[in-house]
Parts: structure tokens; C-alpha cells; sequence
């Protein structure tokens, strides 16, 4: 089967390193330099991602295809894997909703599933088999960060992924479940100090529930996204000031990814947690997972295009029904959720599940 990765930076590599023994592999990205760091195991295409006509015309020549561009990107090229009548697997983190592409994809016979990396993506599939597990869920939160292991100041955050994707973060209002309701609030105007696994970080609330907000019903659901210390307090006087603006982006990236841009190895970690009754009894199933750079790629590759990856799979062996499909789907279904589990193991990454009575801290 011929897979077509849009897409050339670190989530994309990683996609494609993983599917090389398994599929004919082709990466499409405009960047020479991209192109040739993985000329070694796929067959580099340049491909402009925002001219939509030539999306369709390169997508019609494969039978699946994993989207690693941009979220300004995502979209289209969902539209466009649709019009082509091919198969897509999604990590682009887009602002728009794909849910709306649903019956078009359903009639062009098209599967799509979204959100499909680290998180959203994993994430989804977790809290979705919680949701599974339970008799009814009532509070879920979901904490996630890839972060450096050495964080240099000012900033104390390391790049590994799309710069403006990490603005985006701190200005797209963040969309929550409270009191049963679901509402946006400034994902700057709550910081909070969160402690996991011993480690001390700042938490504020993203908007990477997203499909969740309609699939999972719970009193409170929330996603916080984990910083280290004296981070955040940075982000958000810039964003006060007016720097993160559209029509002052660009000049504030130029200033701030080179303070966020040095080496030092990166892990993630990610706690998926869920409060709810099970045959008339409170009980609280939580996910634990970290991961750390290793062969060659940083971590928040390995889990967002690895995943991808192994979606991409299930998809290639129709395991999945036409339409577009969130993530927490997967993670309801027992097959697919041991599925994708299994092989998260098998590339060293293995999610620590634990079952007690609620604790109380969110």
C-alpha cells in the first residue's frame, strides 16, 4: 500500500520511520533540506500544502494518508483527502471541527480520523476507554506537557513541534465541561501548580478536549497542559502586551524560538484521570504515562508519530468505519484500544493503569 505523510518535520519523520518496513512509504513536504533528512526510508515528494488543487491531485495517487502539518493546514486537508477519496489519519491540531466533514466523508467513502498523535490523540483514547470502564464518569481531567529536561531560562520551554501550534495554545480560548456545562475561559487566567511523579510544574487549561465535549457526558471534564515553573507568567505578559496578535506573530517568533530553541533531551508525560461509580461503588482509574527522547527522535515524535503510525494501521486494514472519526472512539472499542496499547509497548512506551477509591484532588 502506498502511504503519502504530509509533512517533513519531527512528527512526521517519526510517522514515517515507523511505517517504512510495512508500507511504500512517500513523505510530502516544500522544504529540500526536510525532504532529505528522510530520502533514507521514504521517497520524498514536494508537495504545497496550502495550494488545495495540488493536495487533491498528489492525494489521488495513494491509498492513505497521515496529515503532519500545521493546524492552519488540517482542515483543507481533510477537505481535500475527501475529494480524493482517500483515506487520512490526522495530527494537525486545527482550530476548525472535522465533525462537520463527517457526511461528506461518509458518502466519498472516506475514513479520517483526527486528533490521532500524543494529544490530542492519546489522550482521547484513554480517557474514552475510562469512560468505557465506568458506569458513569464525573469529573475527568487530563494534564499532559513535553518538556526539556535541562530547561534554559527566560523561557524554561523547548520547541520540538510547529511554533505558532505553540502560541496557539495560549490563545485559543480552552473549552471545558463544569457544573455539566460546557464553556471557554482564557487558557492564561488559570495557572495552577501541579505535582506528578515528584516533579513540580504550572498547569493552565488548553483546549485539547475538543471531540470529548461531545462524545463523553461528565459533571467536569478539563484539560491542563504542564509547563515548568516561570513559563507561563512570561507567555501571558506577552499576550497582554499584544505580541501574540496576528499581525505581530511572526516578528515575536523570530525574537522568542531562538530562546527556546537548544539542545537538551525532551520528555512527556501525560496523567489521564477519571472519577465515577462502578457497580454502585466511587471508584477513580487514572492513566500514567512518561516517555523520554530516545533513538534519534524526541519524545513528543515518538508518541505523536508513532500513534499515528499505528492508527494509520488500523485504518489500512479497514478496521475502522467511513466517516470522521475522534480518537476515544478507539479507545471504546476493547479490540482497538489493546491494539494500539500492545503496540505502544512494543515501541517502549507503556501507559500505567491504576484503579482506587477518589482521592479528592483534581
Amino acid at each position: 500500500m502506498k502511504v503519502l505523510v504530509l509533512g517533513a518535520g519531527n512528527v512526521g519523520k517519526a510517522a514515517a520511520w515507523d511505517l517504512r518496513d510495512e508500507f511504500d512509504v512517500y513523505v510530502g513536504d516544500l522544504s529540500e533540506d526536510r525532504l532529505r533528512a528522510v530520502s533514507e526510508f521514504a521517497t520524498p515528494v514536494k508537495v504545497d500544502a496550502s495550494s488545495f488543487g495540488d493536495l487533491v491531485e498528489v492525494m489521488r495517487g495513494f491509498e492513505l494518508v497521515i496529515d503532519a502539518l500545521p493546524g492552519r493546514f488540517g482542515y483543507s486537508a481533510i477537505k481535500a483527502a475527501i475529494k480524493a477519496g482517500t483515506d487520512m489519519v490526522d495530527v494537525s491540531y486545527m482550530r476548525e471541527n472535522p465533525l462537520e466533514l463527517r457526511e461528506e466523508a461518509e458518502n466519498a467513502l472516506v475514513t479520517v480520523i483526527f486528533d490521532a498523535g500524543f494529544a490530542p490523540g492519546l489522550s482521547h483514547i484513554l480517557m474514552g476507554r475510562i469512560w468505557q470502564e465506568l458506569d458513569e464518569l464525573d469529573e475527568g481531567y487530563i494534564y499532559v506537557g513535553g518538556l526539556p529536561k535541562e530547561p534554559k531560562p527566560p523561557l524554561y520551554y523547548r520547541i520540538t513541534w510547529s511554533p505558532k501550534d505553540l502560541i496557539e495554545e495560549y490563545t485559543r480560548p480552552a473549552r471545558v465541561i463544569r457544573n455539566g456545562e460546557v464553556g471557554a475561559i482564557d487558557p492564561l487566567s488559570e495557572i495552577r501548580k501541579v505535582e506528578i511523579e515528584n516533579l513540580t510544574f504550572e498547569a493552565f487549561p488548553s483546549d485539547g478536549l475538543r471531540s470529548l465535549l461531545e462524545s463523553v457526558r461528565a459533571k467536569k471534564l478539563e484539560e491542563w497542559t504542564l509547563r515548568w515553573p516561570g513559563h507561563l507568567e512570561k507567555m501571558r505578559v506577552l499576550k497582554e502586551l499584544g505580541f501574540f496578535k496576528p499581525e505581530h506573530l511572526d516578528k515575536t517568533l523570530e525574537v522568542i524560538t531562538p530562546l527556546m530553541t537548544y539542545d537538551s533531551p525532551d520528555f512527556s508525560i501525560m496523567l489521564v484521570r477519571g472519577r465515577g461509580s462502578l457497580n454502585g461503588q466511587a471508584v477513580e482509574i487514572e492513566y500514567l504515562l512518561y516517555d523520554e527522547e530516545r533513538d534519534g527522535f524526541t519524545s513528543m515524535a515518538r508518541l505523536t508519530g508513532f500513534t499515528a503510525a499505528i492508527i494509520a494501521r488500523l485504518v489500512a486494514e479497514q478496521n475502522c468505519i467511513y466517516g470522521v472519526i475522534p480518537p476515544e472512539i478507539l479507545g471504546m472499542r476493547i479490540d482497538t484500544f489493546e491494539r494500539i496499547m500492545g503496540e505502544l509497548e512494543e515501541r517502549g512506551i507503556k501507559p500505567r493503569r491504576e484503579e482506587s477509591a477518589p482521592s479528592g484532588n483534581s
